[in-house]
């Protein structure tokens, strides 16, 4: 049976305006309107047309309830400077995430969720008690990733096409989802899970996203990958940009994240910050950091790819299974795991994923 839902999310997945859409596979705006409200469904034959244009198999549109998550529970980094197609991209994106996750629910035996609602804490204050609630004292946090999936969020990597978008989040029902882009340095992608973090402990009431908010997940990430004890305890007391880029290997930080530190502790003047910041800006830290760091990839991806590899089960037949072509499948697992997962495996074409036993897979 045809799923309306399932080509709205199809055709905000490729960014297309239903005007587009309809221009494309000649249709009229009114019959791709009733086609996505359930008004009537499409002739197979139509249908056919639609996976071509959309390229997705027509066996995704027959296929049960898909999830969408909602715009207004959505943490946006860059929402200012996104259109709405952007927004909508992501978001399908998002619902192919689930669609992936509740597969490996399915199969795997993954860490529960423990991010507690912090949502009555100031930044500061909440992330003082997540290090208290997850045992890290003070200590430096060796692989952000890992701790978030260690805690139950699900990650996934944010498409190519995806730039403007930077990193989102947001929770699915008692489920936690990051989304991070692929092409920023290993710091700034910790950065990136330390701030979703933030938002999916403090504002996981939901609601409108904004400018205040955006800043709260900043401090918090802050906080949390810079405990201001140790920070208190080991600042240098010269601010020279050399000393710096050496300090910042402590905490896995970029030197621009460090110096927002240090002067929210008071410990640089603002004379001291202005002039660290021009230097930054003048040697091209902003783009390409100092003595930088690998990007941390997905413990949790590497080991079901892996699993999966050993069974001889392909990239191939996962994408079958979850009714969905391969470019897609490769989007959402981009740099997280891609060093694990070959293209394919002797005995493929016999494997039937759902015919195997669930494994446990905890962090």
């Amino acid at each position: 049976m045809f799923n309306p839902l399932r080509l709205t999310i199809a055709r905000k997945r490729r960014g297309m305006t239903k005007v587009a859409l309809a221009d494309a596979s000649h249709l009229t705006v009114r019959s791709i309107s009733a086609f996505e409200s359930g008004a009537y469904p499409p002739a197979e034959d139509t249908i056919a047309v639609l996976s071509q244009i959309l390229t997705f198999p027509v066996e995704f549109f027959h296929a049960g309830d898909i999830h969408e998550p909602s715009v207004l529970g959505v943490s946006f980094r860059a929402l200012a400077s996104m259109t709405a197609a952007q927004r909508d991209m992501a978001l399908a994106n998002g619902s192919l995430a689930i669609e992936l996750s509740r597969w490996i629910d399915e199969h795997f035996q993954l860490p529960a969720p423990n991010i507690p609602n912090m949502y009555s804490l100031e930044p500061e204050a909440a992330a003082q008690a997540l290090r208290v609630e997850w045992g890290l004292g003070e200590r430096s946090i060796q692989n952000m990733l890992h701790l978030l999936e260690a805690n139950g969020a699900r990650v996934f990597s944010l498409p190519r096409d995806s730039d403007s978008v930077s990193a989102f989040s947001f929770w699915y029902g008692d489920t936690p989802y990051v989304f991070l882009t692929t092409d920023k340095s290993g710091e700034r992608g910790r950065f990136d899970c330390a701030h979703e973090l933030g938002h999916l402990t403090l504002h996981r009431n939901g609601g409108p996203r904004s400018r205040q908010a955006e800043m709260e997940a900043d401090q918090f990430a802050s906080a949390f990958l810079m405990p201001q004890p140790t920070v208190l305890a080991t600042a240098p007391r010269s601010a020279r940009l050399s000393t710096l880029i050496k300090l910042k290997r402590k905490w896995l930080v970029s030197v621009g994240a460090l110096v927002h530190r240090l002067r929210a502790l008071h410990l640089l003047t603002e004379w001291q910050y202005r002039t660290l910041w021009i230097e930054i800006s003048r040697r091209g830290f902003r783009k390409d950091e100092p003595d930088g760091i690998p990007r941390e990839t997905s413990q949790v991806l590497a080991k079901v790819f892996n699993s999966l590899r050993k069974e001889g089960i392909s990239r191939g037949t996962l994408a079958k299974d979850l009714r969905i072509e391969m470019v897609d499948l490769e989007a959402l697992i981009f740099i997280l795991a891609v060093s694990v997962i070959p293209g394919g495996a002797k005995g493929d074409r016999g494997a039937n994923p759902r015919n195997r036993s669930k494994l446990r897979l905890l962090l």
